[in-house]
């Protein structure tokens, strides 16, 4: 049985992407929406996919040092580079979600990364909500 961790609450409110606002029931989380600029709109205000990004962003961050410290290995340096892309289906007039993960890691080398990558993937909870739903890329760069 899984036991209740944490649930986020966020309201919507508005015209949603398209000049609304989205607020966290703690208030931790208050901005403005809008349709970015590379889409038509005026690009004031963030969006539903960079929100998306930087909650997998972080949360990939996390899964890979769980699996480094099951491991044993020492990280120095992580980044996570989350691109998060909207694509539209004109024919059937859909719209879906593709997904790469960019990591910059320092200290491992390649295969290690590698490793730590494709483990994380598998523990991830966003990693496990988009498995099988959406195309996604990792890859790791070792500096």
């Amino acid at each position: 049985m899984s036991e209740t961790t944490y649930t986020a609450v966020v309201t919507s409110t508005g015209e949603g992407r398209n000049g609304g606002r989205a607020i966290s029931d703690d208030s931790q989380l208050d901005v403005q929406l809008g349709i970015p600029k590379a889409l038509g709109g005026a690009g004031a205000g963030t969006n539903p996919e960079q929100l998306f990004a930087a909650g997998w962003a972080s949360c990939f961050a996390g899964a890979v040092k769980r699996v480094a410290a099951g491991k044993k290995v020492a990280l120095h340096d992580l980044a996570v580079i989350a691109e998060v892309t909207l694509h539209h289906d004109i024919d059937a007039d859909e719209f879906h979600l593709s997904a790469a993960l960019h990591l910059e890691l320092t200290g491992i080398d390649q295969q290690t990364a590698d490793e730590l990558v494709a483990g994380a993937h598998q523990v991830c909870p966003y990693s496990k909500a988009t498995r099988d739903n959406i195309p996604v890329v990792l890859d790791a760069t070792v500096a």
